[in-house]
């Protein structure tokens, strides 16, 4: 048995929490709002986020940080954009070398920085727990992991003892960990494909048919690998689970935020009324604006993510978007770079 730290109690936070107590860990769940912790506290149940599923009464809910810093693993599940600020947070509660592993579940590229999300650990932790700073992705929706079915998920780290302590730690009869040492793979990968998601619920939104899901898909991951391996990924990553695993869920899956997303507004539906309407994040609208500063800085080409972009942030008209795509100047398939 381990004492695990998961900081972020939505519903990927919490459906991590409660497949880490099944398996007989001591678990302690962090809630950014001390309201929203109360209430877990109380209901033992996360309503608001992952209706449906008991939290064990052995799990520890909490709104204070230093209540996870004794944990010899840490998973780190909040949104993106809040992720510096609450890593800054915990910094000044880790002492003692820190947890044996900190590990990102949270899908996304930092606005601004440009930096993911492994990256930012490391800038904010004590050195001794940015050294041992690990990544999990993989196709895996919260409700199924909950729900307890079978999932395949990657966890990568540059040292690769690191990844296999974890996937020890977290593997189950229902939950298969691969470990990898592609860190920056993994990331681009989870980040990316949120992107691609939109795109694919933009074509259903707007009525096109599986033709065109299969080009959106086929192609997005074109443009995943191509600014991964600018980036020094190992391009098999792209064909596994963080890559091609993950893409196809999201874009297909109808428990993805990003495709729903995607979907409205194809049907013609304003973007702010569509986040105000959701309770939960979609990564894949600020991360497009972040993939698409980041391939302009490297220079890589994705003009999917370029599209999605502008019809996120600019009012685009998808159709329009996607008649540019489609009349793009013709070129041999495998063109890499």
């Amino acid at each position: 048995m381990k004492r695990v730290g998961v900081i972020g109690a939505g519903s990927w936070g919490t459906a991590l929490a409660l497949l880490l107590a099944r398996k007989g860990h001591e678990v302690v769940l962090w809630a950014r709002r001390p309201v929203h912790a109360s209430k877990l506290d109380r209901s033992r149940e996360n309503a608001s986020y992952l209706p449906g599923f008991p939290l064990p009464p052995e799990m520890v809910i909490t709104s204070d940080l230093a209540d996870v810093a004794e944990a010899e693993l840490l998973l780190v599940v909040v949104p993106s954009h809040g992720l510096r600020e609450v890593a800054g947070a915990l910094a000044p509660h880790l002492s003692g070398g820190g947890p044996k592993a900190v590990v990102s579940a949270a899908k996304g590229i930092e606005n601004g920085t440009l930096r993911t999300m492994t990256d930012v650990l490391q800038e904010e932790l004590p050195p001794e727990a940015g050294a041992r700073v690990a990544v999990l992705s993989g196709p895996s929706f919260a409700r199924e992991v909950a729900a307890d079915l079978p999932t395949a998920v990657t966890v990568a780290a540059q040292d690769h003892r690191v990844a296999a302590w974890v996937q020890e730690v977290m593997a189950t009869g229902s939950f298969r960990v691969y470990t990898s040492t592609d860190v920056v793979g993994v990331q681009l990968g989870g980040a990316l494909k949120n992107v691609m998601a939109v795109a694919a619920g933009i074509s259903d939104g707007l009525g096109f048919g599986t033709n065109t899901r299969a080009a959106l898909v086929t192609r997005g991951l074109a443009e995943m690998a191509r600014l991964g391996v600018r980036l020094g990924a190992n391009p098999l990553t792209f064909a596994g689970l963080a890559g091609l695993g993950d893409l196809v869920l999201t874009c297909t899956g109808d428990l993805s935020r990003n495709r729903q997303v995607g979907l409205r507004l194809g049907r013609g539906e304003a973007l702010q009324a569509i986040l105000d309407d959701m309770n939960m994040v979609a990564e894949g609208v600020k991360t497009s604006r972040a993939a698409r500063d980041l391939a302009a800085r490297h220079g890589v080409e994705m003009p999917i993510t370029e599209q999605v972009c502008r019809v996120l942030h600019e009012g685009f008209d998808p159709r329009e978007a996607v008649r540019e795509l489609m009349l793009r100047p013709p070129r041999a398939e495998a063109e890499f770079v």
